[in-house]
């Protein structure tokens, strides 16, 4: 009687067992990280089990953190943690300002990315699939069926007052009061940066910037005449304040010029104190900031960080973003809160492109208003958090040792340091051979100093994705020579 019932209770549970069976699944790749698993009630089905013991199941396997539940969607294998990766060195640029010339370069690279027959690592577009394209269609259809005529003339600046009423509600979520007089939309968010950089500073000029940068920021110093001086910056938390104030007190710059929230390609977030630490050292010296917040939306934690623009005091913060990242990129449609400068980049907005299409504003203050945006948001927030952490265990697993991979909280790019011997316009010219496109390190820096560095496109894991991340490993090895 007594061995019978230690028998028994040795023997594990269903739900134990489930559990079990989903974990070697895993470990033998039938479900691959990322992948949905069968829903409860076909798990309760396949297996001849109750749905209570099937969601016991996967209540341990969530716990183990080996699953995870998606509202509205399912469960999902959860990718592993990305804590033990070795990140990138925090940057060391010159220390004098230079001139930026890196258009053939960026052409070359974007023309690339339009090339439906690459595997598309490089750009960093936004995930189509992931966009509200047929929400925004059948607005955009009853806009113009219903619309009138009025819909069809000029918008002038600042533009449609109904957008910026609702922009200037969501800057409350970012920790930021400003009123919908404040705002002036734009053709993009590039057109604001253009738009602030004409304002606040004239050829020659030395404007201070993260490094890296964005080399779509870089082409437009390069445009303007400007000269750029790179400031160290941290892969977690942003720009060096040190290092700043070093600068400001030793050269004449015109400007800063920051992505504060998940820079492009470092991922970086300035912590919320800095940002005030940051605004508050530029309003001592007069220096206008240029802060562009395109990605900001994007976080994968719980609380949305603040914007640099919620401490500023002075007028000198310009904020821009737009809703490509997160809406639509074809739409054209940003918009910046220039403070101080507000009536000179109205009046340069009007002379250089007039206004901005009335329509997709219409229709992306339609989408704000309805609330789609915010179910919009946590559906992309979700999905490029484990896209992130696929491609981060996938560029750990294929690339040989002392390659350096950042922890974004947001956003979806990589920004990956090679071994230094592995040169990023080879690895780019060899990649185009295998039918893959990556960007160079060397569109990060005027000064070239990110040879050994490429930034990776995060926002969509697929098996040929992970297949071309392979081969990808494969070439950086080549080149290692190891």
């Amino acid at each position: 009687m007594n061995n019978a019932s230690k028998s028994q209770k040795n023997e594990p549970f269903r739900y134990e067992q489930i559990a079990s069976e989903v974990i070697r699944l895993i470990a033998q790749g039938t479900y691959r990280p990322g992948e949905r698993i069968p829903s409860v009630r076909q798990m309760s089905t396949q297996q001849g089990v109750s749905i209570s013991s099937v969601l016991q199941a996967y209540l341990q396997l969530e716990n183990q953190g080996v699953i995870e539940a998606r509202p509205q969607s399912g469960y999902y294998v959860r990718a592993p943690s990305a804590e033990n990766y070795p990140e990138p060195e925090i940057s060391s640029p010159s220390l004098d300002p230079n001139h930026v010339n890196l258009h053939d370069l960026m052409m070359m690279a974007m023309r690339d990315s339009t090339n439906a027959s690459l595997i598309q690592l490089g750009a960093a577009m936004p995930n189509l699939e992931l966009l509200p394209i047929e929400r925004i269609n059948r607005i955009l259809a009853s806009l113009a069926r219903t619309a009138e005529p009025g819909a069809h003339s000029y918008e002038l600046p600042p533009g449609l007052e109904e957008l910026r009423v609702q922009i200037a509600k969501r800057a409350l979520l970012s920790g930021c009061q400003f009123s919908p007089n404040e705002i002036v939309i734009t053709s993009g968010g590039v057109e604001g940066i253009h738009l602030c950089l004409y304002a606040v500073c004239n050829p020659g000029d030395i404007v201070a910037i993260e490094s890296p940068m964005y080399f779509g920021t870089l082409q437009l110093l390069e445009v303007h005449g400007l000269r750029a001086l790179e400031i160290p910056t941290n892969p977690r938390e942003g720009i060096s304040l040190s290092a700043l104030q070093f600068a400001i007190e030793h050269n004449p710059i015109k400007a800063v010029l920051t992505i504060s929230n998940f820079n492009n390609p470092l991922g970086s977030c300035i912590p919320d104190e800095k940002k005030k630490d940051l605004v508050e050292l530029l309003a001592r010296y007069e220096i206008p900031l240029i802060d562009n917040d395109v990605s900001g939306e994007i976080y994968f934690s719980e609380k949305r960080p603040m914007v640099t623009k919620a401490f500023d005091q002075k007028g000198l913060v310009m904020l821009c973003s737009s809703f490509s990242k997160d809406i639509s990129p074809s739409l054209r449609v940003g918009w910046v809160v220039p403070g101080r400068f507000k009536n000179k980049i109205e009046w340069l907005k009007f002379t250089t492109s007039a206004a901005t299409a009335r329509l997709p504003q219409m229709a992306i203050a339609q989408f704000l208003e309805s609330g789609g945006y915010d179910h919009q948001l946590r559906r992309i927030r979700r999905e490029y958090a484990s896209n992130v952490a696929l491609l981060s265990q996938a560029v750990t697993r294929a690339f040989p040792a002392g390659t350096r991979v950042t922890r974004p909280v947001g956003g979806f790019v990589l920004w990956v340091q090679l071994p230094e011997n592995v040169d990023s316009l080879e690895l780019y010219a060899l990649s185009l051979k295998n039918n893959i496109t990556i960007t160079p390190g060397y569109l990060f820096s005027p000064t070239n100093h990110f040879s050994n560095f490429i930034r990776l496109n995060a926002a969509a894991w697929s098996y040929p994705i992970e297949r071309a991340v392979r081969r990808l490993g494969e070439l950086v090895f080549e080149l290692a020579g190891t």
